[in-house]
């Protein structure tokens, strides 16, 4: 990397956020922060967890990349005031599922863009509603025994091959895991533009 011009860190493992940011026409860098998501404060509703997350997400990497820029997000689903991040098991999986069907249920995404080298630091969030239809028991066995819930915000995913969505309102690129309207947004705002 030219220490010159900017380059682009992504502070996630996340092969769903890779693919956005691809698909968006971005050249970057994937750096997964060593952060445990399980530590936060208990007092933080769910769009106050998910800046929190991508914030911690971000200063653990920008740092080390003092002349670039870090972007980093996290996604919650909240549930009223209740936040469901990803089922840590099968068991918590299920729970998850069982909670969301037939509802109506909120996904956040917090975004951070960190360019140490010039002060740029920013926290700002996307909101997507999602409605699901009601599961039979065997539906939810049968997607928890694929394991396509595996490090997914609510224990599913909207790309998923049955997501049993029937209805969104809001950013579909937010539910998937990043909203590319305000990360382009804020990405050009720290210096980044797409590279095509």
């Amino acid at each position: 990397m030219s220490n010159d011009v900017p380059h682009l860190i992504l502070a996630s493992e996340s092969l769903r956020r890779q693919e956005l940011l691809r698909d968006a026409g971005y050249l970057f860098d994937v750096q997964p922060p060593n952060v445990d998501e399980s530590e936060y404060p208990e007092t933080l509703g769910p769009v106050e967890l998910a800046r929190h997350l991508s914030l911690l997400k971000a200063a653990a990497i920008s740092p080390q990349f003092p002349d670039h820029i870090v972007l980093a997000a996290d996604t919650v689903v909240a549930f009223g005031e209740r936040a469901l991040g990803k089922p840590a098991d099968s068991i918590e999986a299920r729970r998850m599922l069982s909670l969301l069907s037939g509802t109506t249920h909120v996904v956040i995404t917090g975004v951070t863009v960190i360019r140490p080298a010039t002060g740029f630091q920013q926290t700002r969030h996307a909101m997507s509603a999602v409605r699901m239809r009601k599961l039979t028991l065997q539906e939810i066995q049968d997607y928890v025994a694929s394991r396509q819930w595996e490090g997914k915000a609510g224990g599913y995913g909207i790309q998923d091959h049955d997501p049993f969505v029937v209805n969104v309102a809001g950013s579909h690129t937010n539910i998937v895991g990043l909203p590319m309207e305000l990360a382009a947004e804020m990405l050009d705002a720290a210096g980044i533009p797409p590279s095509n």
